[in-house]
């Protein structure tokens, strides 16, 4: 089952601190819902152990996550490949950067598939759960660089 998404959030803080933010991978990874491990495994990647719930079907699934930043564009994406409960998550997003007198505007959008048990809960449902998760990937992101700022 394929999904897209995207969103915006405005953040009250530079350029340059936003960029920072967004491609360290410790500080990306702890923006997750419900992590129960981070793994560090290079400066552009990182595993995450993390709880999830959809419908019945409730566990644990591991995420692989690799960051490619692409500065000449004010870009960065994202890709994402999980698993648990016989579940696979596969996740391709982009986040672009556009600043004005001091606020960043992140503008996000992502493509997700996903097979197993999970697929079936049915699209409504499925898509509700995805949404909530994806958002508050890049709510968090928000919340964090405020909080720095």
């Amino acid at each position: 089952m394929k999904m897209n998404y995207d969103g915006q959030e405005r953040i009250q803080a530079n350029y340059d601190k936003v960029w920072a933010f967004i491609n360290d991978p410790s500080k990306v990874g702890n923006c997750l819902p419900n992590v129960e491990q981070i793994n560090v495994t290079s400066d552009k990647s990182f595993t995450a152990l993390v709880s999830v719930g959809v419908g019945p079907v409730r566990g644990r699934f591991k995420f692989d996550v690799e960051l490619e930043p692409q500065p000449e564009n004010h870009k960065v994406l994202v890709k994402l490949k999980g698993n648990g409960l016989g579940t696979a998550i596969d996740l391709a997003a982009d986040a672009n950067l556009d600043t004005f007198d001091g606020v960043t505007n992140l503008n996000w959008q992502g493509e997700a598939d996903v097979r197993g048990p999970a697929a079936t809960i049915g699209p409504r449902i499925l898509d509700k759960k995805a949404r909530a998760l994806i958002t508050h990937v890049f709510a968090q992101v928000k919340n964090n660089v405020n909080a720095m700022a």
